[in-house]
């Protein structure tokens, strides 16, 4: 058993998931792939390193890279605004506050751009972090995004574009946006353009029925620690698929898609993006506005999440990027994202290293989970200086 194979075996023992798949790779090569535990706690089905996760927001890195297809093909323009190519978007209004128990909305000072909607700077939120539109769903009987319909994700704005940095379902309004440009289906667009050039064939917006046997199933932390498998499954055969939210994958798939990031948009023997494409989408894309934490207003859903408090931080068209290093772990530049159900990423452009660390519980940022993040990353880095 390697120091790599003990940090997945420890995250078992000490409750963290039922079941964790990780995986570690250079520019070259995976170099690391393990799991421990169980797809479901209560069946004897063990995980197994080709085990299907719901990576929920870690969709969005690639709905990035969709999207960079498209300006790179001289399609799409990132600073055109959304209600230029989506005119239902103009209809979106601020949200100031309540009168009672009736919303306060005035039309948006300007128009949020394509860029915007990328690096969460659109005025858009979730519910899970925000406590006046998880009160403008529930007073106006509104779905929420999960619902996989357009007006699931038709929220008003919070703050009007360009103000700050704040996490929603922005991205969701750009998987329109590359359907409108492109005219395709979001899933049609994703597996022609990325999964099927980088062999990612376990990756979709949907987990066909001959795959289900491989699914990892999801668990909630009970009050006393324990773990309870609940049913949690983006729609299937939405009308909007969720460009934030919606895929399934495995961690062998979704390093190949790292890897293609480290090599420059090369892998799998295929120019994905242009070099210099690849460059231009890892930049700070947000000036100087900086990555905030997300303080919880569902406990039931998320905790509080910051990755590396009192870091500077701030974001790609795909990513966060830290500005700074972390200690023992991955390099200034380096860039990151996660999703609902504790899945994990990291890519290191200065060390040539990525990570993926799977697992599927909630609350998300859960602190038994990111300890396992964590204890992965110093173990990759800590055998690749050993190496070196």
């Amino acid at each position: 058993m390697t120091d790599l194979d003990r940090v997945l075996k420890r995250a078992i023992d000490a409750g963290a998931a039922a079941g964790v798949v990780a995986a570690a790779a250079s520019r070259e090569n995976v170099f690391y792939m393990g799991a421990a535990g169980r797809r479901r706690i209560d069946e004897d089905a063990p995980m197994t390193t080709d085990t299907i996760f719901r990576i929920f927001s870690m969709t969005k890195a690639i709905a990035g890279v969709a999207a960079a297809k498209l300006v790179e093909r001289g399609l799409l323009n990132l600073d055109a605004p959304v209600a230029d190519i989506l005119p239902e978007f103009a209809e979106l209004p601020v949200l100031e506050g309540f009168e009672g128990d009736t919303p306060i909305l005035r039309a948006p000072r300007r128009q949020a751009t394509v860029r915007q909607l990328a690096t969460h700077t659109s005025g858009l939120v979730y519910e899970f972090w925000n406590a006046d539109i998880q009160k403008y769903l529930a007073v106006t009987g509104r779905p929420g995004f999960l619902s996989g319909t357009k007006l699931g994700i038709s929220y008003p704005l919070v703050f009007d574009p360009g103000e700050r940095w704040d996490y929603g379902v922005g991205i969701d309004w750009l998987g329109l946006v590359i359907e409108k440009i492109s005219g395709e289906r979001l899933d049609v667009f994703c597996h022609d353009e990325i999964f099927a050039p980088l062999g990612m064939s376990d990756t979709g917006f949907e987990c066909p029925a001959e795959k289900r046997s491989r699914l990892a199933s999801v668990h909630r932390r009970e009050e006393d620690g324990s773990l309870v498998p609940i049913t949690l499954d983006p729609p299937s055969s939405p009308e909007v698929y969720g460009a934030g939210y919606g895929l399934y994958s495995t961690a062998r798939d979704y390093t190949a898609f790292l890897m293609m990031l480290l090599n420059e948009g090369r892998a799998n023997g295929v120019q994905s993006l242009k070099p210099a494409t690849v460059n231009y989408i890892l930049e700070n894309h947000i000036d100087d506005l900086e990555v905030v934490n997300l303080v919880s207003v569902n406990a039931a859903v998320t905790c509080d999440a910051e990755f590396f408090p009192g870091m500077i931080k701030k974001q790609s068209l795909l990513t966060m990027i830290n500005m700074e290093p972390a200690r023992g772990m991955r390099a200034a530049g380096s860039h990151c994202w996660a999703g609902a159900l504790n899945t994990y990423f990291w890519f290191d452009p200065l060390n040539g290293i990525a990570g993926v660390v799977l697992m599927q519980t909630i609350p998300f940022c859960d602190p038994l989970c990111t300890d396992v993040l964590v204890d992965f990353e110093k173990a990759v880095y800590a055998r690749t200086m050993a190496a070196a």
